[in-house]
């Protein structure tokens, strides 16, 4: 509503453009004065503004201006800041509006210029800075989107360290992290099953993690679980990987998830996830730029809403929430002040309107936040279903409906992340993961997302399967294969 209102007034603004005499001294009975000014003021969201700081990706500003007399405004470097309104009237008792656009910056410098608004003899300036896609020369690290460039095709080692079982017959004291770590299917993790993962040609293992049944009451985590992250954590690393830890199974709708987009608790759910961040941050401050940390993994509001919520305050909780992760990340110094960290939208999912709700949180260096979308689509191609009244929308072929869907997807987000937000990208979950659609459909649908990843200049990470862990096999090769380029 507040944009609408914006848009409004700016439109009303140029409407009312007109030449006029700088002696001319009149007021209006509607408030117009249409002589020079006595005063300006320039303002953002009704606060007085001197300054303003743009990431790397195309931006936009409505600047208020507070003037009573005729005024004219102008962009030092036009090449890159366009200015919708250039002149207007004065008011007593309202403003003026304009709005300045920022072309995506595509060097490595960051840049600068100036939006000066000037009546008669009285000029007031604003200070406009824009990030290059360069970096610091004492920033030791990569940069986000270097590290997107680097980490090739990666790989879950899903349903393992990220198991939540939940039940009355689970008692979480007098089990082992090994118990948990199986307890979903999957056999304890071994640097064999690391190579072997590696060996095949993933970059980038992605663990996710799930934190809160293993701390105590007063939320301290448990040693034994935080000793076993970091033994994976340190086999994908030997193995010569990137890796990813996150937040994973203390939000989505388990029931015993707390990480909620709900502003309502947000206070408590912030403290809980900063306590969190901050001890992991700590354990691994040491650890170099091969280790990225995820803020969370798709999170819902309170009532578990996987669709677009109904309130958006859902996603106001997501971005402070994402704001939160950076800042006490980047508090625990070391290398974690430069490390690069990923965020996602609500639900870590990529229609319009949970891509608009998300914004990129402020940093204290620039150019180390990616961001991560997951994307099991078209959904009935990928995914199976126990419920034999869902199986009716099964799709079994990969033809160029399904592919249209998944350009949809690339499109929205390559606008959003990249031309907009200014940040890199990649799927970090994705796969035909159901098994009702043939190998042959299958296959189409990895050779055609790795074709989507060249595209856009990103890549993706495969949500497990693939593979037996136990016995060391590939028992869906046609697929690895597909995804490498080696299918027939």
């Amino acid at each position: 509503m507040r944009k609408i209102f914006a848009i409004m007034l700016l439109a009303a603004t140029a409407m009312g453009f007109g030449s006029c005499s700088d002696d001319d001294d009149n007021t209006v009975d509607n408030g117009m004065r249409t002589g020079n000014a006595t005063k300006i003021e320039l303002t953002k969201d009704a606060e007085p503004v001197s300054a303003l700081q743009f990431s790397i990706g195309k931006g936009s500003v409505i600047i208020g201006i507070e003037s009573d007399g005729n005024w004219t405004a102008e962009v030092a470097d036009t090449s890159w800041v366009k200015l919708a309104v250039h002149a207007g009237y004065g008011y007593t008792n309202k403003l003026s509006y304009t709005k300045l656009d920022v072309l995506k910056n595509e060097g490595e410098q960051n840049r600068s210029t100036t939006l000066t608004v000037k009546s008669g003899s009285l000029a007031k300036t604003i200070t406009i800075n824009q990030n290059g896609m360069g970096l610091d020369p004492n920033d030791p690290f990569i940069s986000a989107f270097t590290f997107v460039e680097r980490m090739g095709l990666g790989y879950n080692l899903g349903n393992t360290l990220d198991s939540n079982p939940l039940g009355s017959w689970w008692d979480p004291e007098d089990k082992t992290p090994y118990d948990f770590e199986t307890q979903w299917g999957q056999p304890e993790t071994t640097q064999e099953i690391i190579d072997f993962i590696a060996e095949r040609g993933f970059k980038t293992i992605r663990v996710p993690v799930t934190w809160g049944i293993h701390c105590n009451p007063n939320g301290t985590i448990r040693k034994d679980w935080m000793n076993r992250v970091e033994e994976v954590v340190n086999m994908v690393l030997d193995a010569g990987c990137y890796c990813i830890i996150n937040i994973q199974h203390d939000s989505g709708d388990a029931e015993n998830a707390w990480l909620r987009a709900d502003m309502d608790n947000y206070e408590t759910i912030s403290a809980q996830m900063k306590s969190l961040w901050t001890q992991i941050a700590e354990r691994f401050r040491d650890y170099d730029e091969r280790l990225v940390f995820e803020a969370f993994n798709e999170i819902l509001s309170a009532s578990g809403e996987w669709g677009d919520p109904a309130d958006d305050a859902c996603y106001t909780a997501v971005n402070k929430l994402e704001q939160d992760f950076v800042d006490v990340v980047r508090a625990t110094g070391g290398n974690n002040e430069y490390r690069n960290l990923m965020v996602n939208p609500y639900s870590s999912g990529s229609t319009a309107a949970k891509l608009a709700g998300m914004e990129i949180p402020n940093d204290i260096h620039p150019n180390h936040i990616l961001a991560s979308i997951h994307s099991y689509d078209p959904y009935w191609f990928c995914n199976d279903s126990s419920d034999p009244d869902a199986q009716q929308w099964y799709i079994y072929m990969f033809d160029t409906t399904c592919q249209q869907e998944i350009d949809d997807i690339f499109t929205r987000i390559e606008k959003r992340f990249s031309g907009e937000l200014g940040v890199p990208y990649i799927i970090g979950e994705f796969g035909a993961i159901g098994k009702h659609a043939a190998m042959a459909e299958r296959v189409k649908y990895a050779q055609y997302m790795v074709q989507k990843f060249k595209q856009y200049n990103t890549t993706g990470l495969w949500w497990m399967g693939l593979c037996d862990r136990d016995e060391l096999e590939w028992t869906e090769p046609n697929i690895v294969d597909a995804l490498f380029g080696n299918s027939q």
